[in-house]
């Protein structure tokens, strides 16, 4: 393992030097490669250096312990710095694993109503004030690009991005499908229904990491309008690409502007095929390589949301939390990091 980390130091000390020669940033796609690969290793470097000390520690201490005055001191540096190589090793084992480059990217999540009508689009709705409130308690910025809302407040499908440090390695276990059991308000006579909605959590990615061929894309404006199709501007400034190769529409008119919406649309557009570019690799390699916890594909029930019973269950690590308003509320933090540690345990044990 040490081997691997001085090569991996090595790796950090070299980025640290090209970043320093003027002629680097003639290439900006090189200095953003070497930056995201500083931001990569740093806390692992950082692991490592503070392993070291603690070796250096323990080989002194050692050493003091041939001194009968110092003896009893030398005895408890050396068992509380032994204490802390195994905390270190274990976190460097941990760090060593392979990183997910998308970790600290914003993200584009996008949310659909499924099965069960004005349920489900109100459904829909309470997962983006869920995810709008875990924004709030991360000190994150959300910004809407685009939704489709019903007369009763509901969302029929709403795109929005979330900017922040580390979003994707937080939410990219939200994706899949989420169902909700509970009593509608549009129910009178109290039964309980389910419904569900998708939830698709995409990177962020910027025209460095994925360029989009111009000739491609087939761009029209429209209207911009709200619930029902009420229109609630004169001018055409919503936004519509379709990329041709693919078929894929992407809309967006919640922006301020025209070059606001076309801007936005072009940024969501590009997480989308880099997502299916990303998902066709691991598509390529093995289906039977993913693992139990990964991203949830969005055709899998990845979590259940029962109201009567007031409980979250998460079905891919089998948790159930007795806490669903707090979790409405974006409480998520439990759930995230249960998962997260799963996927962590996982990949150690393949490793």
């Amino acid at each position: 393992m040490l081997e691997k980390l001085e090569q991996l130091e090595q790796r950090y000390s070299l980025a640290q030097e090209r970043l320093n020669q003027p002629e680097t940033y003639d290439d900006p796609a090189l200095v953003a490669r070497l930056n995201q690969e500083l931001r990569e290793l740093e806390e692992l470097v950082e692991t490592v250096r503070r392993y070291r000390r603690c070796l250096r520690t323990q080989t002194d201490a050692e050493a003091l312990m041939e001194d009968p005055e110092l003896r009893e001191l030398a005895r408890e540096e050396l068992l509380s710095a032994k204490r802390e190589a195994e905390e270190l090793e274990h976190s460097l084992q941990i760090l060593l694993l392979p990183k997910d480059p998308n970790d600290e990217r914003n993200v584009i999540v996008e949310i659909r109503s499924g099965v069960g009508g004005e349920e489900a689009a109100l459904f829909a709705h309470s997962l983006y004030r869920m995810y709008s409130m875990y924004s709030e308690r991360q000190g994150w910025s959300l910004e809407t690009a685009n939704a489709s809302l019903t007369e009763l407040g509901g969302v029929k499908e709403i795109t929005f991005t979330i900017n922040g440090k580390g979003a994707f390695s937080r939410l990219k276990y939200e994706s899949g499908v989420h169902r909700v059991q509970r009593v509608p308000e549009t129910e009178s006579g109290g039964r309980v229904h389910t419904s569900t909605a998708t939830v698709a959590v995409l990177p962020e990615v910027d025209e460095v990491t994925f360029e989009l061929d111009r000739n491609d894309l087939r761009i029209d404006t429209f209207r911009s309008s709200g619930a029902g199709g009420q229109h609630i501007n004169k001018t055409s400034s919503a936004i519509r690409i379709t990329h041709l190769p693919t078929g894929m529409v992407v809309e967006c008119q919640d922006q301020r502007s025209q070059f606001q919406n076309k801007d936005k649309a072009m940024e969501i557009l590009r997480s989308r095929l880099y997502q299916r570019k990303l998902q066709e690799q691991q598509d390529s390699i093995s289906a039977d390589r993913r693992s139990q916890v990964g991203t949830g594909m969005r055709n899998e029930r990845i979590r259940t949301y029962n109201f009567p019973q007031g409980r979250v269950t998460d079905h891919r690590i089998g948790l159930t939390l007795y806490k669903i308003n707090s979790v409405m509320d974006g409480e998520l933090d439990e759930i995230i990091n249960a998962l997260s540690a799963a996927d962590q345990a996982e990949k150690l044990a393949q490793a």
